[in-house]
C-alpha cells in the first residue's frame, strides 16, 4: 500500500498538502467549494463555502474546533466530532509509522463489489474506533472505507467513501473524486480540482482563533 501510493521517500518527503475542488451535497441539492489542509503528522483544516456562508473545521493538534457560520464565533467541537477530526487529521506519518499513533491492520480476506475481489484490511485505532478499507488488487490503492459514524445531525450512520479517478501529482496518485454515502444513500461528492504539497503551511494556521 505504501510502495502503491509513492514509496516511503516521497511520503516522507511531503510535510503538507493542500486540496481544493467542489462539492455536491446529494439530498440538500446543495453545491459549493472546499479546500482542505493538512500538515504532518496530524494537523487539518477544511474551508467550505456553502450560500455565501464559510464552514471551517480544523484539528490543531490538540483541539478540534469549528466556526460557527450564523455567528462567526469559533467553538470546540463535542467528543465524538472532536475524534473524527483527530483521526481524518492523520497524514503520511500515521501511514508510514502506524504504531506510533496506536493504529492496526488485520487482513480480512476478499469481498467482490460490482464484480470484482478486493482486499479487505481492518484498521483498528487504539480508542477502539474501527474502519473497513477496501484495496484495489490491480493498484493496491484505497478504493473504498467504511465506519459506523455520527453524522452532521448527531445520528449514528454507516459512512463509506469511494474514492476513484486516481491521478498522479508529483509522483502519489490522489483521488480526483470522492463520493460519499450514508446508509446506503449518496449523501455527497467533491471532485479535486488542484492539489499542491510543501506550501509552507503554518502551524498556527491550524489553531483555534483567540475568542474577543
Amino acid at each position: 500500500m505504501i510502495d502503491a501510493q509513492g514509496g516511503e521517500k516521497l511520503l516522507s518527503s511531503i510535510k503538507d498538502s493542500t486540496m481544493s475542488g467542489t462539492m455536491e451535497m446529494i439530498q440538500m441539492g446543495l453545491t459549493g467549494s472546499l479546500t482542505m489542509y493538512q500538515k504532518e503528522p496530524n494537523l487539518m483544516r477544511m474551508d467550505a463555502e456553502v450560500m455565501g456562508m464559510t464552514i471551517t473545521q480544523a484539528f490543531d493538534g490538540e483541539k478540534a474546533w469549528m466556526i460557527n457560520p450564523q455567528t462567526g464565533a469559533a467553538e470546540e467541537l463535542p467528543p465524538e466530532a472532536a475524534d473524527d477530526i483527530r483521526r481524518q487529521a492523520l497524514g503520511n506519518d500515521a501511514l508510514l509509522h502506524p504504531e506510533k499513533y496506536g493504529i492496526s491492520y488485520n487482513y480480512k480476506g476478499k469481498e467482490q463489489i460490482n464484480g470484482k475481489d478486493y482486499f479487505v484490511l481492518e484498521q483498528a485505532f487504539s480508542d477502539g474506533f474501527k474502519a473497513t478499507l477496501y484495496i484495489d488488487p490491480d493498484t493496491y490503492l484505497v478504493y473504498k472505507t467504511k465506519a459506523r459514524t455520527t453524522n452532521q445531525m448527531g445520528i449514528e450512520v454507516e459512512a463509506e467513501t469511494i474514492m476513484s479517478e486516481y491521478k498522479k501529482i508529483e509522483g502519489m496518485p490522489v483521488p480526483q473524486k470522492l463520493t460519499i454515502l450514508q446508509d446506503g444513500e449518496e449523501f455527497m461528492t467533491m471532485t479535486i480540482t488542484e492539489v499542491k504539497f510543501n506550501t509552507g503551511l503554518e502551524d498556527s494556521f491550524f489553531k483555534i482563533p483567540d475568542q474577543p
